[in-house]
């Protein structure tokens, strides 16, 4: 006998796709528009016309800065990069194992940020313990790449902005200027993005009252899902494997008549243009180059086709297609290229992680049960 739960008229949709669980003045997403913000504010504006320094303010503190509230963020920020000579140790010795670099992240979080439970924190604790996650991550992220590419980390540069600073410890050299800013406006553009899986991973974490590393642990966890943070790198592998953009039509029959989902394009929440892509596309077309002009190319004939073989659906570029292209212009390697995701969505995981502490109540949904029932008596 199959029972199914009483309470249907609660059924939240598959996947709760487009399912309000929660109020917040971070930002939000409106997909049929092709718009998405901070606090009110364009984040594609934001992105092309700020630094990474003043968005992060913007999402943590709820106002854009002005410049003296930004250098003291931008230097708060810098001294929050600098990992204890311990830390430095525990990383050293995980970038050796098999560990991914987000779960090496997620060990050193638990020893450099405040342990405590947010219940138990007033509010200036909780946003240290935030900023110290934020400002550790990079550092961390950057250790990990240099170590197992057999070089040596480097420590925190405090007069750089911190863009720039986590492409030179990743790289072990100073960043060309454009190829630093190129990666500011790609960090501006994703350090939030509505209640994606991560966010609302790191706010149902919250709502029980842990401790911040904890909640930022498990959005960690979630970003490291290829169907969320991990899909640039796979975008990078579909331009090599298509080659010439000749070949882009018959490579993506072939994909789609396999059943596998093509990175790069289509998306959960938009029905218009991705801002993040299209503002992503004008940062690699400055940038220019022989990849540039094939991704171009192969983006015009897919969307060609996507259209010919679901002339139902809206299908757009999303981030993920030009995020791969700048990133690797930029100078990243491939398996840096989430890490580079991270260094920017922890900041937004921050924002409502603290909204939601500050007006908590534990989220508790239920589950339809559909299972067989058996009679106890």
């Amino acid at each position: 006998m199959n029972a199914v739960s009483p309470l249907t008229k609660n059924i939240a949709p598959p996947g709760l796709k487009g399912l309000i669980v929660a109020d917040t003045e971070v930002g939000s997403v409106r997909g049929d528009e092709g718009w998405y913000h901070y606090r009110g504010h364009s984040a594609a504006a934001l992105a092309r016309d700020h630094s990474f320094e003043a968005v992060a303010y913007l999402l943590l503190n709820g106002t854009l800065p002005d410049r003296t509230a930004e250098e003291d963020f931008r230097a708060e920020l810098a001294t929050a990069r600098r990992l204890t000579p311990e830390a430095a140790e525990m990383v050293s010795a995980l970038a050796k194992t098999d560990l991914p670099p987000m779960s090496v992240l997620r060990s050193v979080l638990g020893v450099e940020v405040d342990p405590r439970p947010t219940l138990d924190l007033g509010s200036d604790e909780r946003r240290a313990a935030v900023m110290r996650a934020i400002g550790i991550t990079p550092t961390v992220l950057a250790a990990v790449n240099r170590i197992r590419s057999g070089a040596e980390p480097l420590e925190p540069e405090e007069s750089l902005s911190h863009s720039a600073d986590y492409l030179r410890m990743t790289l072990g050299k100073a960043p060309h200027p454009e190829h630093a800013r190129a990666v500011e406006t790609y960090l501006c553009l994703t350090a939030d993005h509505g209640f994606n899986a991560s966010t609302f991973t790191a706010r149902v974490i919250t709502s029980t009252g842990t401790d911040v590393a904890g909640a930022i642990g498990g959005a960690l966890a979630a970003l490291a899902g290829p169907l969320h943070g991990g899909a640039p790198g796979r975008v990078l592998d579909m331009l090599h494997a298509i080659g010439h953009p000749d070949n882009a039509v018959p490579w993506i029959a072939a994909e789609l008549d396999a059943g596998q989902k093509i990175m790069g394009f289509g998306h959960a929440v938009y029905r218009a243009a991705d801002p993040r892509s299209e503002t992503l596309k004008a940062v690699a077309i400055e940038l220019g180059g022989e990849l540039v002009d094939r991704a171009l190319d192969i983006e015009s004939r897919i969307l060609a086709y996507l259209a010919e073989w679901k002339p139902d659906a809206v299908i757009v570029t999303n981030v993920e297609f030009y995020a791969g292209v700048v990133l690797h212009l930029a100078g990243l390697p491939q398996e840096a290229f989430t890490p580079t995701f991270t260094t920017s969505r922890v900041v937004g995981w921050g924002a409502h992680l603290l909204e939601q502490a500050a007006n908590n109540k534990i989220m508790r949904p239920s589950a339809r049960y559909t299972g067989p029932l058996y009679n106890s008596t």
